[in-house]
């Protein structure tokens, strides 16, 4: 039997936006089941007993896409059949853009949450600012060389947490259902101009080279990440070569009403919390 607490389900709890979420949401006193594969609340994607422990309750789900796109719908039809009448799906800037067999679980989410029946919401957020300094950039950024295969085409990167206010307002406010939200800070950037933004901040030399798809996949295959992972990477890359996320968005105004956080603002708090500092 299912209890109905009207809690929201936040999936990837300990990710770069799912945390954030699960504060601004808790702060304004909402109800939240942070749920990941290691948290209290257990969800697995792979392992279907633990869906309906963590759908128990819910009312709203922030749905994390799978990376197999077979498990969105049936999670989704079950979520609905619990009880579920809210969904805040994060996918990404560019996403009916990408053809297969590339980040068709958030393809396949977007799906599931359209044909749900339910309330849903689609947020498709640019790069995260958070990727310079909580992921796979920063540890070339404190060597001092970030190379990537990019070009001189902008990014609007986006900060994580608006996209945490804006899936906390999708979640708990109205007007927002059928609705999809392109996510991005207020102006685009190079790779370069990103970088040497954040040498700026960190008042240390970093420096910014451009190799080839092929060069940043071999060296993704040295580094040991697998032909899948470095081919998927090169598609992402090659869509943003092509400019298709490069036009700033204007999903952050439209539902907070304020403009976004600016990458140079960004950086400079992420310096100053030491994140680029030289390693020891």
């Amino acid at each position: 039997m299912t209890t109905h607490t009207d809690e929201i389900l936040v999936l990837g709890a300990t990710g770069k936006v799912g945390r954030r979420l699960v504060r601004t949401l808790r702060a304004a006193g909402r109800p939240v089941r942070a749920a990941s594969r290691t948290g209290t609340v257990r969800f697995d994607w792979t392992d279907r007993s633990t869906w309906r422990t963590a759908l128990d309750g819910a009312s709203a789900v922030h749905l994390l896409a799978p990376v197999d796109p077979a498990l969105a719908s049936p999670f989704v039809e079950q979520a609905a059949e619990a009880g579920v009448c809210r969904f805040v799906a994060l996918s990404a800037r560019g996403i009916d853009r990408m053809r297969p067999p590339y980040f068709q679980g958030m393809a396949a989410a977007e799906q599931a949450v359209r044909e749900s029946g339910a309330r849903w919401t689609i947020l498709r957020p640019n790069n995260f600012h958070q990727n310079f300094d909580e992921d796979v950039w920063r540890a070339p950024l404190r060597s001092g060389h970030l190379a990537l295969p990019l070009g001189a085409v902008p990014e609007p990167f986006v900060d994580v947490q608006d996209i945490a206010d804006v899936a906390a307002a999708a979640l708990t406010s109205d007007g927002h259902h059928g609705r999809v939200y392109e996510l991005s800070g207020p102006r685009g950037l190079t790779f370069e101009e990103a970088v040497a933004t954040i040498a700026e901040a960190a008042g240390r030399p970093i420096r910014y080279t451009e190799v080839t798809p092929e060069e940043y996949r071999a060296g993704l295959l040295a580094s040991g990440a697998s032909e899948e992972a470095a081919d998927e990477l090169n598609a992402m890359f090659a869509a943003m070569r092509a400019g298709h996320f490069a036009e700033p968005g204007t999903g952050v105004r439209e539902v907070l009403g304020r403009a976004p956080v600016d990458f140079a603002t960004y950086a400079a708090r992420a310096a100053a919390a030491g994140a680029w500092d030289q390693p020891h």
